[in-house]
């Protein structure tokens, strides 16, 4: 009895963990259909939080250019880049860092 209790427990924890970067990646899709262009920045971060890193701040004599970036965790090799133009949402897309691994002669 205890063999088959200690089957159905381990069984349980597979299923249970593999899902989880789903409903992450289920989540991170809800909250990224609710953004449109045009957007400010408050309301972009409104939406997905203040984890964000600043990847560029520039400023000439007619705007003001902002990109922000949000690590899709727990995918640390893929993020997303969101441009700011004068504090309105002017475009966003997802990139993936590049993994190098190290070759042994």
């Amino acid at each position: 009895m205890n063999t088959n209790l200690i089957t159905v427990l381990a069984l349980l924890t597979i299923i249970l963990s593999s899902c989880s970067g789903t409903r992450i990646a289920t989540m991170r899709k809800s909250k990224m259909e609710q953004l449109e262009l045009g957007m400010s920045k408050v309301q972009v971060v409104t939406i997905l939080g203040p984890s964000y890193s600043i990847s560029q701040k520039e400023a000439n004599d007619k705007d003001t250019i902002e990109v922000i970036s949000y690590r899709n965790v727990p995918f640390d090799d893929e993020f997303y880049l969101f441009r700011f133009k004068n504090n309105k949402l002017e475009k966003w897309h997802r990139e993936f860092q590049p993994i190098y691994k190290e070759v042994k002669p």
